[in-house]
């Protein structure tokens, strides 16, 4: 048996740009980090030369074509897996539509575990590169490559998006004590509400294709994360805040579907608060509110939106990982 562990992230800002609509024309960026929130992938040999798959539901299947689960099917196909094969997950918090960045956690930690039934040890940038060829090129999701690269690296990342196609991923570095500061001053939020996240990506991409001010918005959200890497490269955390807010209202003007009455309600209540800055994580609509704020400010914003969930986090220096390997 092999069990692999991924960690969700979180993307604070640039997203939008890893879309090759954007990058294909000028570089992207964000700044996004790895979360101590898991997806656990297990893959097991099975008695017969059979495929069982069990997710929400439970496949079985005589070949990887039959499948229904297309980032098992295109993950099997891709290793030359046949048969003889048993994968199962289990998600530390809600994975669908949170904005958490979990089918690609869930690809690079699938196909992580698959190298290693195979006796393989695969590098963090070609779990990221497979995981993007699965997501993207096979399956035809409009999706960027930033969750992909997180996943697979972890840490505090600042990651850039080249019109070749290539993926930079530069760490940033500073202090222990600035990422403790960090990791403390933010505040996440369940709202409950999960959405499909490909219409937004589809509008968006549409959008960016079409629309000169679009790239316009998508190039000054660039700037911000050049921006907010240079402030975490000096340990410098006074404008981390005003860095999210800014990219916030950059974000809401991309496409329809981003926000609502009711999000944007929830946010000017935490701002009233306390909270500096803020974004619904992922593509928008619903998922994980992430806040900034000073710590001694979280009991009064939560107090103050008691229908959203407070979910603890802490920063993950790790991407995904082997942590069981048996016989």
């Amino acid at each position: 048996m092999i069990i692999s562990r991924t960690p969700l992230r979180i993307s604070f800002v640039g997203g939008g740009s890893d879309l090759p609509s954007f990058y294909e024309h000028e570089p992207g960026a964000v700044v996004s980090t790895a979360i101590d929130k898991y997806i656990y992938i297990t893959v097991n040999k099975k008695f017969d030369e059979k495929i069982r798959a069990s997710y929400s539901i439970t496949e079985f299947a005589d070949e990887p074509k039959q499948l229904k689960h297309e980032l098992i099917r295109e993950a099997l196909l891709l290793l030359g897996i046949k048969g003889g094969i048993e994968i199962t997950s289990i998600s530390d918090i809600p994975s669908r539509g949170t904005g958490l960045g979990s089918s690609s956690t869930y690809t690079v930690g699938l196909l992580n575990a698959l190298y290693a039934f195979q006796g393989k040890h695969a590098s963090a940038e070609k779990l990221a590169a497979e995981a993007c060829e699965i997501e993207i090129d096979r399956c035809g999701k409009p999706i960027g490559k930033q969750d992909q690269y997180a996943a697979a690296f972890g840490n505090l990342n600042y990651i850039q998006f080249n019109p070749d196609g290539s993926v930079f991923v530069d760490p940033i570095i500073c202090k222990p004590e600035t990422k403790r500061k960090l990791e403390g001053n933010l505040l996440m939020l369940y709202t409950g509400i999960t959405r499909e996240a490909e219409g937004i990506l589809e509008n968006q991409c549409r959008n960016i294709i079409s629309k000169v001010e679009k790239r316009r918005c998508l190039g000054r959200m660039v700037s911000l994360a050049q921006q907010l890497r240079d402030a975490l490269r000096k340990n410098d955390l006074s404008a981390f805040g005003e860095l999210l807010h800014q990219n916030w209202l950059e974000k809401k003007t991309l496409a329809g579907g981003i926000s609502n009455p009711k999000i944007d309600g929830w946010y000017e209540t935490a701002r009233k608060k306390g909270a500096i800055g803020g974004k619904i994580l992922g593509a928008g609509g619903g998922g994980f509110l992430l806040l900034y704020a000073p710590k001694s400010k979280h009991k009064e914003i939560v107090e103050a939106l008691p229908e959203l969930r407070p979910v603890k986090i802490g920063l993950e220096p790790q991407g995904s990982k082997i942590i069981y390997v048996g016989g």
